[in-house]
């Protein structure tokens, strides 16, 4: 199974911000859209960053309250992790375990953003093959029991 298929289930809606978005408007977004990390796109589906509620944490307990005032770029990890839609969930799921992140953008063959796919996502895809499976051998116990 591929990210494709998270990215199948999960909504068209691909929400971003900017680097020069203010911090307040940001938090704004993520809890009013109920996620925790947005893409950062300079124009177009480049990635240049990603927010994550952590990264605003992180930055209040250095500045305070201080920290809504400032731009996303000031915040954001610049050095973004990414995976493919042709990727396994698999290999999603390895990355985000090895790197500690919990949202992986997802670019195309050109290095576009096409969605971001959380540890969740991944979990409840992975829970959801394994019932499958489940239900698969429980049937062949039973035929096989049946003969």
């Amino acid at each position: 199974m591929t990210v494709h298929r998270i990215l199948k289930e999960k909504s068209a809606e691909l929400i971003t911000c900017r680097s020069e978005n203010l911090i307040e408007t940001v938090a704004l977004i993520l809890s009013t859209n109920k996620i925790g990390a947005l893409p950062v796109c300079d124009g177009g589906r480049q990635i240049v960053g990603i927010l994550s509620e952590r990264d605003i944490v992180r930055g209040m307990a250095k500045e305070g309250s201080a920290v809504v005032a400032k731009k996303v770029k000031d915040l954001m990890t610049k050095k973004v992790v990414v995976c493919k839609s042709t990727d396994s969930i698999k290999d999603a799921m390895e990355i985000m375990s090895k790197r500690h992140i919990r949202h992986l953008p997802v670019v195309d063959e050109d290095g576009q953003l096409i969605g971001i796919i959380s540890q969740r996502d991944v979990m409840a895809e992975r829970l959801q093959a394994a019932q499958l499976e489940k239900d698969v051998l429980r049937e062949r116990v039973i035929v096989s029991g049946a003969l």
